[in-house]
């Protein structure tokens, strides 16, 4: 799964550091999610999106490759 985390946190000038307390998750969390070596639980999603003020489907973006569906 593709996030926008990244590209979101940047245009916002967002630390990583800044983003996981605002989500209650470690800092190594986001990093995972930024690189897609983790998928987010529906409700960390909707934490980040809210934190963002967008859908959570316009920042993580299945790409269709996904396992056990």
């Amino acid at each position: 799964m593709y996030t926008k985390i990244q590209e979101l946190r940047k245009e916002q000038k967002i630390t990583q550091n800044e983003l996981a307390d605002a989500v209650n998750v470690s800092r190594q969390t986001i990093i995972s999610l930024e690189n897609g070596r983790y998928n987010a639980s529906l409700v960390l999603a909707h934490k980040i999106a809210q934190f963002f003020q967008v859908r959570i489907e316009d920042i993580f973006i299945f790409d269709g490759e996904e396992e056990n569906l």
